[in-house]
């Protein structure tokens, strides 16, 4: 659990979306729910941008080369570049977690 919320986990999507939906089968409700993770996931992966209107944007973000360090041991250890996910919620979104 989290600090004033709850986690919702992938399994427990499928099936809320299920009970709402009737007339889908919760395969089918899996299959939907794949395709979307996928295709956000491919579109950052290719170096795009996921926006979904009242929801938020998905992006990637560039993080330089550095120099870290372990915390068990305290050696530095070199850390690649790398590209990592960056989520900016949409204004409807964030007017409802601040009521």
């Amino acid at each position: 659990m989290i600090a004033g919320g709850m986690i919702v986990i992938r399994s427990e999507l499928v099936q809320k979306i299920a009970a709402k939906h009737p007339d889908l089968t919760p395969r089918e409700v899996e299959a939907i729910v794949s395709t979307f993770f996928d295709e956000i996931t491919d579109r950052l992966a290719r170096g795009g941008r996921v926006e979904i209107r009242g929801f938020g944007a998905f992006s990637t973000r560039a993080r330089d080369a550095r120099t870290g360090r372990n915390p068990r041991t305290g050696e530095t250890v070199d850390v690649d570049a790398k590209r990592v996910p960056y989520f900016k919620p949409g204004k409807e979104m964030r007017a409802r977690l601040n009521v």
